[in-house]
């Protein structure tokens, strides 16, 4: 970090590529999806080196630990050098599993499935968005 020794955590997030927009990163924070050994953080925390930080985007969680502080937006390649990722390999590999399933899609000009597509559309995607 250049010059200043006091970051605040929706800031950090914002510079190191962990949500797109500063506000996206403050309302992450607002919803609880930003925590601290368990406890949720306000924007305003400030970001001490050595810290792990549980991020929760969607149904995608990463547990990072800050390296360095860094306090403007950076490309990707530079910002990947301030954090460690932690996250276990089978969460991540789980998160990208769910996007190799079969690709349910019809011929253009088919029309409407039948009744009996239907149920087997349903048979196939029984299980899919039960958490």
């Amino acid at each position: 970090m250049q010059g200043s020794e006091k970051l605040r955590i929706d800031k950090y997030l914002w510079a190191i590529r962990a949500f797109k927009t500063r506000s996206i990163s403050t309302e992450a924070c607002k919803a609880g999806r930003i925590k601290l050994d368990g406890n949720n953080l306000k924007a305003s925390h400030i970001v001490k080196v050595g810290e792990v930080y549980t991020v929760q985007k969607g149904s995608d969680k990463k547990i990072i630990e800050v390296v360095a502080l860094l306090d403007r937006r950076v490309d990707a390649k530079t910002a990947v050098n301030f954090y460690k990722d932690l996250t276990p390999v089978e969460d991540t590999q789980a998160y990208k599993s769910m996007f190799h399933t079969a690709n349910l899609s019809r011929d253009r000009g088919t029309g409407r499935p039948t009744k009996k597509d239907r149920r087997e559309i349903d048979d196939l995607q029984e299980g899919w968005f039960d958490n």
